[in-house]
């Protein structure tokens, strides 16, 4: 990651899931490089608590999955779309609740797409922009138990690509972010639920298999604080790759080719 960040200049940078997490570690790093940050949150108290915690940091209420929400958000004039917001789900695919998987796409894809569109308007007016998308490891490999959420992130990665081929007439720019397991405690509460997926089941393959997830979710979690820094670059820097994936060499732990 080289630094060419441009904070002699600074952006209005929008990011959803705000309140806490990477969201958080970002808009507040953001806000002391002097950058005018909007974060969204999931209530009004997240948001009004946000607003409290920098004089360059204004809270305000965006659930992505609430038309009203994103429609008054589609008034604000930003220069970077920090796409942060997401939601965890685990479960076997064979009986996962289906309304289950329905709400974790809700958030992830459609109020993914739905907060890009009402962005994209003013970026188009103005020729220029960017639109940052956390996507994840899971975006790109998958495992026992991980499918709904794992199915919402390959998603991702094809709005991300198509998304840049659409925008890059415009001069606006697209990029993604693809996190490891990092200790936010987005995993933890993930994990936490799937013995309840698991229930109706009950067997030793599926309570092996639960262990397993475990392990591979949070056996090795590394500091948030370098996803946060690499948010940081990406909104702010004067050229981003398309993909950028963290922690270094994840892609090798995994043992996924690109």
């Amino acid at each position: 990651m080289t630094d060419t960040t441009d904070a002699a200049t600074p952006k209005t940078i929008l990011i959803t899931g705000a309140g806490s997490g990477f969201g958080r570690g970002a808009a507040l790093a953001l806000a002391d490089l002097g950058h005018r940050v909007i974060g969204g949150a999931i209530d009004q108290a997240e948001a009004d608590d946000l607003t409290a915690a920098h004089p360059n940091l204004t809270g305000r209420k965006l659930d992505i999955t609430d038309a009203a929400d994103v429609a008054a958000a589609g008034e604000l004039e930003v220069d970077v779309l920090l796409n942060n917001a997401g939601r965890g789900q685990l479960g076997p695919l064979a009986d996962v609740d289906l309304d289950l998987v329905r709400q974790v796409f809700e958030v992830n894809v459609f109020g993914t797409l739905r907060i890009t569109q009402a962005m994209i308007a003013g970026m188009k007016r103005r020729g220029s922009g960017r639109i940052v998308t956390v996507s994840s490891i899971a975006g790109v490999s998958s495992g026992a138990l991980s499918g709904p959420y794992a199915m919402t992130k390959h998603a991702l990665e094809a709005f991300s690509k198509s998304l840049r081929a659409e925008m890059e007439p415009y001069g606006i720019e697209v990029c993604k972010l693809n996190p490891g397991p990092y200790a936010t405690g987005f995993n933890d509460a993930m994990v936490e639920g799937v013995d309840e997926q698991l229930a109706p089941a009950g067997g030793e393959v599926e309570l092996a298999l639960a262990a397993g997830t475990r392990t591979r979710m949070l056996g090795n979690q590394a500091d948030p604080q370098e996803v946060v820094d690499t948010m940081v670059w990406l909104c702010t820097a004067d050229e981003v790759p398309f993909e950028t994936f963290k922690p270094d060499g994840i892609l090798e732990r995994y043992g996924i080719t690109r």
